[in-house]
């Protein structure tokens, strides 16, 4: 067996022991890591399987082909940045068995666990508005060119960009949350709101917002039973999305970028032209190849990663200073060292492992992994929270992928990010709050019992 298949093939086996300790685990949990074990598959299986089969040239406007693994050969490059990812999967794949037998050990099923907020009328419609407010923004960003391409380092108007941001939050609430008594309702709602978000992101060209509202449904298949006509439903869904990307992002290219287009594929299998346009996001191969160059403890000092990651929880205007980025800095910093980036400006994702990798070498692999499952965790049991906020924050992992391809900083800017986006979701849900208060009493009907929004908040 050449090298590269080897590696190859320990990268599988890490992602099959992942997906099949999963299955023994109960609930949003089990969710989460087989959709990390598919996102994962995709970048270091599904790419590097790719590339040996094809050996393709490196061409403009084709970034499966690293030029730095074409010159070094395929086989021997991939290979050699393969090794900390192996490693990386290996150990979360450990942490994944060992919580999958201490909660079969425990016997505590936390999918039985009610969910406090799905189905709430107040909750429900201020997601609503949320969506609404969100969705005009999108499409005040499209109108004025201002909606942003997926890797661009900042957006170009950051209040339209929190603007929609209460879209994603609203789309992915409500297909988690919404509960109708009829299932034509259900499957209408849930149905247009995919559709939005993947028309969306074929607009911002980012696979993001269609993956999010995937995953959003096997969330809500996860919180409310699984049967046999939900699984063929999101293995439906997920094929649509991905057949449909590619077919999305061709209406908006004119006749010569198809040509140019085709040109670029023509190396490539015609069974595998339908995969390409996603096989271009998932791009941590690319991190891989970087992290391997740069070499291990070669980025920022455990001194600066924690200076940075307390600065991403505080507001820009309180901070008064600009925040650290660390998908730019990946790419000016990281990449920059095998790659001329003084013509290219994108904000990469970096991954657990490969950020891991140039913070410490194999001991920074380890501590990476090991945060993003315990990230796992605490953003599955958000779900179940009582606490306007917390639930907040666990529907914002969903849309955002930082649990499948940033690492520790990445995490952490994302936090920083959606804490303006829950107070203005609290803000609205106090208004509709008070709103359907005093419609009750108009109407005469006597106030629910239950705790205040106060006490939900707090």
């Amino acid at each position: 067996m050449a090298p590269a298949q080897l590696e190859v093939s320990l990268v599988a086996g890490a992602l099959a022991t992942i997906v099949v300790a999963a299955m023994y685990l109960p609930g949003v949990v089990r969710v989460f890591l087989i959709a990390q074990s598919a996102h994962w598959s995709l970048s270091y299986v599904g790419r590097p399987v790719v590339l040996l089969w094809v050996q393709p040239t490196p061409d403009y406007g084709d970034n499966i082909p690293d030029p730095r693994l074409a010159d070094y050969g395929y086989d021997g490059g991939i290979a050699m940045v393969l090794h900390p990812v192996v490693f990386g999967l290996w150990v979360y794949a450990g942490l994944v068995v060992a919580y999958a037998v201490w909660s079969r050990l425990r016997g505590r099923d936390l999918a039985a666990r009610p969910v406090p907020f799905a189905g709430d009328p107040e909750f429900t419609w201020t997601l609503v508005v949320l969506y609404a407010l969100g969705t005009l923004g999108r499409l005040a960003a499209y109108a004025t060119g201002t909606s942003g391409k997926a890797g661009e380092l900042e957006s170009p108007s950051p209040i339209i960009n929190l603007v929609t941001i209460m879209a994603t939050l609203g789309a992915v609430g409500l297909i988690v949350f919404y509960r109708n008594d009829s299932a034509r309702t259900t499957m209408l709602v849930v149905g247009v709101l995919t559709a939005g978000e993947l028309v969306w992101t074929a607009i911002v060209q980012s696979k993001t917002p269609i993956m999010g509202a995937a995953l959003a449904i096997a969330v809500r298949f996860a919180l409310t039973g699984w049967n046999r006509v939900k699984v063929i439903g999101i293995l439906g869904i997920t094929g649509v999305a991905i057949g449909g990307f590619g077919w999305l992002q061709s209406l908006k290219t004119d006749a010569a970028s198809k040509a140019e287009a085709a040109q670029v594929d023509s190396q490539y299998p015609a069974i595998v032209h339908p995969f390409l346009s996603m096989l271009r996001r998932f791009d941590l191969l690319e991190a891989a190849t970087d992290a391997w160059f740069a070499g291990p403890s070669s980025w920022l000092s455990p001194k600066d990663v924690a200076v940075h990651a307390f600065q991403s929880l505080i507001p820009t205007q309180l901070l008064g200073a600009e925040k650290f980025r660390s998908g730019e800095a990946w790419a000016e910093q990281v990449r920059g060292r095998s790659v001329d980036m003084s013509t290219v400006e994108v904000s990469l994702a970096e991954g657990n492992i490969n950020e891991g990798y140039v913070l410490a070498g194999y001991l920074g692999v380890a501590i990476g992994v090991t945060v993003t499952f315990i990230s796992l965790l605490l953003f599955t049991r958000a779900l179940y929270s009582r606490y306007l906020a917390v639930a907040i924050l666990g529907l914002s992992v969903i849309e955002v992928p930082v649990l499948f391809e940033r690492g520790v900083l990445g995490t952490v800017e994302m936090l920083g990010k959606y804490l303006q986006a829950v107070v203005v979701a609290w803000l609205v849900y106090l208004i509709v709050g008070e709103y359907r208060r005093r419609v009750r009493e108009l109407s005469g009907v006597p106030q629910p019992p239950g705790k205040t929004r106060t006490a939900q908040w707090v």
